[in-house]
């Protein structure tokens, strides 16, 4: 029983063998993020089975939207993981505890902010994207209920990423896993039964969300022995504020790096017309799943490190990458070698229609080996992260998605345009993808070997 309750208890990672402290905390870790990865796939599988190809388009054109408006998040749950990580594993309370509390302070402003405006630019942002009118009402609803309960998300986010920086990674598993079996329930009985549609799925989602936010915070404040939760903590600090934002908006402004990507990419998607917009939802979900042990172990090293660079203990540091590389690296060859061989099955859970099966999988075989490449820039980009150098992963994510992607896709679309493919092929937008994936591997292999994150490998100089 002392076992089992060790298991949803922080973990001190600057101690034992490194790779086995590495997937001691990543296998919970990986199969919340499957679960996780799942709320989008079964929002997908449900769409497509009961409503019809032309709502499953209309989710996957409300995707970019909804990730540029999550940026915030994405940045403070970053600079509030890596210094819970550094002063968790410098055994600085006070430090930790106020970290924990301005974290909490300041998600709290930033989901009101996009609850009020949110909403309001939805509709303008959709049209910019020239999203057809047969899906235009379908992604504004799905978007607009999305955003008006965003504090579940953001809350959960933030929480589960406080508690992997504790080293808990298992309590966040459990608490999503309740979460995702509500999600598939309450998507089945609202757009089964009810026959809510689109704005349906998002409810069963906002709804799912917030009870795992509300589970995270009660584990949280459970936790006295660790740190300490009050008024006080909650209190707005100057210097914590500074400090989380310089650490978290360079992950933040890469993810919004992403997202504009995603969106200039996806006017061009658009452009192909529903069905190509539609295979583009299905391989976006068996990406998720694909890419899930690379973002996985890259928040694994992120976590690692920052625990053991607070602890001062660089040597660990770089075990630890060699390890969580070779392991990386190892799952990504099983998964490109699965999805060659398998992916038109998986095709097959989210529609009937061959034409679109047959399409989804000749797009899918182009990203397959990016995969690999993936695997070394995310365990990288994780030590970089976790030493407390937010700033280079940016700017690799800067140079292979605007400098390369961008540009590939819609060169490759004016360079393939015939009768049969008046706007272009629509493999130039995947192949773009896997470019930017091999030459951010390559970017990113060239800074780590350099060594200037190393210079800024403590939070600061108190730690």
């Amino acid at each position: 029983m002392a076992k089992f309750r060790e298991m949803f208890t922080p973990k001190d990672m600057t101690q034992g063998t490194p790779w086995k402290r590495i997937v001691e905390f990543s296998i919970p870790m990986l199969i919340g993020n499957i679960a996780q990865q799942f709320y989008n796939t079964a929002d997908s599988i449900i769409v497509g089975r009961y409503i019809g190809d032309n709502a499953l388009a209309s989710v996957g054109s409300a995707g970019p939207i909804l990730n540029l408006l999550l940026v915030f998040f994405v940045g403070v749950a970053t600079g509030a993981g890596i210094l819970v990580s550094q002063y968790f594993g410098a055994k600085d309370r006070e430090k930790l505890s106020r970290s924990i509390g301005v974290s909490i302070t300041l998600v709290a402003i930033i989901s009101i902010v996009i609850m009020i405006v949110g909403p309001f630019i939805v509709r303008p942002l959709l049209n910019l994207l020239n999203t057809p009118d047969s899906i235009i009402n379908w992604s504004e609803e799905y978007l607009k209920i999305f955003f008006i309960g965003i504090i579940g998300f953001s809350y959960f986010n933030i929480l589960s990423g406080i508690l992997r920086g504790l080293g808990d990674s298992v309590s966040a598993l459990v608490f999503l896993l309740i979460s995702t079996a509500l999600n598939v329930v309450l998507d089945i009985y609202f757009v089964a039964k009810l026959d809510m549609g689109v704005g349906g799925v998002a409810l069963a989602t906002v709804i799912a969300q917030g009870i795992s936010a509300i589970l995270c915070l009660i584990k949280l404040l459970k936790m006295k022995d660790v740190f300490d939760l009050s008024l006080e903590t909650l209190m707005p600090r100057k210097d914590y504020y500074l400090r989380l934002l310089k650490l978290g908006l360079p992950s933040g402004f890469t993810h919004a790096i992403f997202s504009l990507a995603m969106i200039v990419v996806q006017s061009l998607t658009n452009s192909f017309g529903e069905m190509v917009i539609a295979c583009n939802v299905i391989i976006m979900r068996v990406d998720g799943f694909a890419m899930m042990p690379n973002f996985t172990f890259g928040t694994a090293m992120t976590t690692f490190v920052g625990q053991n660079v607070g602890a001062r203990k660089m040597d660990r540091v770089d075990e630890g990458m060699r390890d969580g590389t070779k392991i990386s690296v190892g799952v990504s060859t099983i998964i490109t070698i699965i999805i060659l061989v398998f992916g038109k099955y998986l095709m097959m859970l989210f529609t009937n229609t061959s034409e679109l099966i047959e399409l989804s999988m000749r797009m899918m075989r182009i990203l397959a080996v990016g995969y690999i490449a993936m695997a070394v820039t995310q365990n990288l980009s994780g030590v970089m992260r976790g030493a407390g150098d937010t700033i280079t992963p940016m700017w690799i994510s800067l140079i292979t998605t605007i400098i390369l992607r961008v540009p590939i896709a819609y060169g490759l679309a004016y360079m393939t345009r015939s009768e049969s493919y008046p706007v272009g092929r629509p493999e130039s937008i995947f192949i773009s993808l896997l470019t930017a994936w091999v030459f951010g591997a390559i970017i990113t292999t060239i800074f780590y070997r350099k060594g200037s994150w190393r210079e800024k490998a403590l939070v600061d100089e108190e730690v």
